[in-house]
């Protein structure tokens, strides 16, 4: 069988569906040596370099047009399905006679579009429909996500197949103090600090995180904050909140950081909060876990479930209660051992084999 894939999102700067998108095709690839790949990009990067049954097919264009492109090229070079992990513009305008699978990872385009972009809302909102009707399965990256699907929308609850993220393998390897010192020292991080992870936008409810560490310095002063992540939409509100409570020499803003460097940060952290508004999934608070960081976390959407009871659950627009909540694994070493521990097993559970298993089940179902 031959199987198309959208890998742009695993090839660039990656956030949350682009991780899912390269750690899913790395693991299929690793699984895999029955069906051929055809890896559809529009650049010559192949991050999956070496899978003998996998090959790159580069369109250069770098507008929409792209989409109408490859329609165009599978026209050309039939395959027996396409998958989309991170996109709904091909599948939306597929021809009825190509097998499609998209994964659906949040509804936030319509629960929620005030926090999203305006141009990924209008996109969403235009293709996803289409793509359901074309879709002959739909993944999900958890049982939230697909009840959120369910009622915005009209489609076969048991065509949907719940393909959850997981942190990738190194998270779960410690790593060693010479070295994590060595880092800090590079990053020029300071002793203690508090770690959040996400784009910059609104939806991630960083200024309201702002807000709760003013009220945790009261008692921690020499402790920072530092966020990691490239700039959003609307990154201007964070900067507003920043200056509204004169924080600016206490929140640290390293930008941008991905693999074994942000296993580090999670490391040297002395606690992680994710205080999200909405999340389909939610692969930092997993990978803090993994990594032996304890997480206080919003206990929206999916996140409870993520989270378990292996983390420290707050309504994410109190800031005071997450203040006291980072306060609580900062001052008492039982309750931050406890979670650390629950963690590590939590995040055990969680594993990018089995959801590529999952996938390949229901790609050769189809064949």
């Amino acid at each position: 069988m031959k199987i198309a894939i959208d890998i742009r999102d695993a090839s660039r700067d990656r956030t949350g569906k682009g991780w899912y998108a390269y750690n899913i095709v790395t693991e299929l690839l690793k699984l895999d040596s029955q069906n051929e790949y055809i890896l559809y990009n529009n650049t010559k990067k192949n991050p999956f370099k070496g899978a003998k049954n996998a090959q790159l097919r580069c369109i250069e264009e770098k507008t929409p047009k792209w989409h109408f492109k490859v329609l165009q090229d599978l026209k050309k070079n039939p395959v027996d399905l396409f998958f989309a992990p991170t996109s709904f513009i091909i599948p939306a305008f597929a021809p009825k006679s190509l097998t499609v699978i998209i994964t659906v990872h949040d509804l936030v385009a319509f629960l929620f579009p005030g926090t999203h972009s305006v141009k990924a809302t209008l996109i969403e909102r235009l293709t996803l429909k289409k793509a359901l009707k074309k879709a002959h399965k739909v993944f999900v990256v958890s049982e939230n996500t697909k009840k959120d699907l369910l009622k915005k929308f009209t489609y076969p609850s048991s065509e949907i197949v719940e393909t959850p993220c997981a942190p990738a393998d190194f998270y779960r390897n410690p790593i060693a103090e010479e070295e994590l010192q060595k880092f800090k020292e590079e990053k020029k991080l300071p002793d203690n600090f508090i770690l959040a992870v996400g784009t910059l936008e609104p939806r991630k409810n960083f200024a309201t995180l702002i807000k709760g560490f003013v009220t945790f310095k009261k008692r921690h002063p020499d402790y920072k904050l530092v966020i990691v992540g490239k700039k959003g939409w609307k990154f201007k509100q964070i900067e507003e909140s920043i200056e509204k409570y004169n924080m600016k020499d206490e929140v640290i803003f390293p930008g941008y950081i991905k693999g074994e460097s942000l296993h580090k940060m999670y490391q040297l952290a002395k606690a992680f909060v994710f205080p999200s508004l909405y999340e389909g999934f939610g692969i930092p608070p997993l990978e803090a876990m993994a990594s032996g960081c304890p997480v206080v976390s919003s206990n929206v959407a999916y996140l409870p479930e993520v989270v378990g009871d292996a983390g420290i659950l707050i309504y994410p627009k109190n800031s005071y209660k997450m203040a006291e909540a980072v306060a609580d694994l900062i001052d008492h070493d039982n309750v931050r051992a406890t979670m650390v521990e629950r963690g590590l097993r939590q995040a055990e559970k969680f594993t990018w084999q089995r959801t590529a298993q999952i996938a390949l089940e229901v790609f050769n179902s189809l064949a």
